[in-house]
């Protein structure tokens, strides 16, 4: 049987639905299509935060629109998502890193980011408990904040289904034919025909554009995250420590503390196994920074992965085939980035124009340049 709709989004992760979203606005009936549920990959496996913190002008416009947009999301959505602004405060050890947030700091303040350089003891103000040994500075923005992945989809899952468009759940794509329309074929059999498709599946992206003969420059790799039991409120900002072995973290509205850190070398390849030496790493790393969470019980711990780009920064744009589109990609930013790109992704795929300035995440740039705050 052939269900058809004015546009199909395969992946139901927070560029997928929230595109999805944007596009019933724009009444178009939409069917989102997810091989397992939404969230159940990148998306749900990220720890929430929301930072406007990058180093080029294209990065910082579309996280102070993204941030806006996930400001208003309790009114828009009817529903709370734990939006809290906590901040983000970067941590620099070295003479070289001070010279990175300085740089960056100059580009941010052209775009009126409230952002700061701290010296050891002006970080001390914001985090008391900090060990500020080797710390040399710390770049800091107050305004940048953390929200609940899985309250922001189910908003986006209610608002979708309410406009009269279609959730394709525990339902891969086996195929995509270009025709006068194109038609994605599900596991199950189902036909959804579109004149327009996203493809949004992270991970998964790049197998998937095989199916119509492209090749994508991108490429996953495993990242674990742990989250502790409740401890009362202390922390405001998400800690980013930007030694080899370092971390970050933040503490939930909830109390629990959520932590990743990226190993080196990286992990390649779609994995959600976990390692024996992740948790012992993980907890010596956060106690080096704030010793009184020695005692803090670490709960559970997962992996996920992030697709990269050679230079850090995500693909948002049409592809060479017409009426094809692919937002992925994200570089472990999806979920800060997801609103003002579905916003954005939508609009162009109705207009045929950007409201802001994607260019840095055109699909056929050069990839000479590099995200410095990743």
């Amino acid at each position: 049987m052939v269900k058809t709709y004015d546009a199909a989004v395969i992946g139901g992760g927070i560029i997928g639905m929230a595109t999805a979203y944007y596009l019933t606005r724009h009444n178009l009936k939409v069917a989102v299509i997810e091989r397992k549920y939404p969230g159940s990959g990148s998306t749900g496996r990220c720890i929430g935060g929301i930072r406007q913190q990058f180093s080029t002008p294209g990065s910082i416009r579309m996280m102070v629109e993204s941030l806006k947009l996930f400001s208003e999301m309790k009114e828009e959505l009817g529903r709370s998502v734990e939006f809290h602004q906590g901040g983000y405060l970067f941590l620099a050890h070295t003479p070289q890193m001070v010279e990175v947030f300085k740089k960056n700091i100059e580009i941010q303040k052209k775009e009126n980011l409230n952002v700061s350089l701290l010296s050891p003891e002006e970080v001390l103000k914001v985090v008391p408990e900090l060990n500020i040994d080797g710390l040399l500075a710390g770049a800091y923005c107050p305004e940048d904040a953390q929200a609940f992945p899985f309250a922001v989809l189910d908003g986006y899952r209610e608002k979708i289904v309410e406009k009269g468009s279609d959730i394709f759940m525990e339902n891969p794509v086996t195929n995509i034919q270009q025709g006068k329309n194109f038609t994605v074929t599900l596991s199950d059999g189902t036909l959804i025909e579109a004149p327009k498709v996203l493809l949004s599946a992270g991970p998964w992206t790049h197998e998937l554009g095989k199916l119509v003969g492209l090749d994508f420059p991108m490429y996953p790799e495993r990242h674990e995250a742990a989250i502790t039991e409740r401890i009362p409120k202390f922390l405001e900002p998400m800690v980013v420590d930007y030694r080899p072995d370092g971390c970050y973290f933040h503490q939930l509205i909830t109390g629990q503390v959520i932590v990743c850190y990226t190993p080196v070398p990286t992990v390649p390849g779609i994995r959600e196994d976990t390692t024996f030496e992740f948790l012992p790493q993980v907890a010596w790393r956060m106690k080096r920074l704030i010793p009184e969470l020695k005692n803090a019980a670490i709960l559970r711990n997962w992996a996920g992965s992030y697709t990269m780009t050679p230079d850090g920064n995500p693909i948002v744009d049409e592809t060479p085939i017409k009426g094809f589109y692919v937002a992925s990609a994200m570089c472990g930013h999806g979920f800060m980035f997801g609103p003002a790109i579905g916003k954005n992704m939508a609009g162009f795929m109705t207009e045929g124009k950007w409201t802001l300035d994607f260019s840095e995440f055109a699909m056929n740039r050069e990839f000479k340049g590099k995200e410095s705050m990743k």
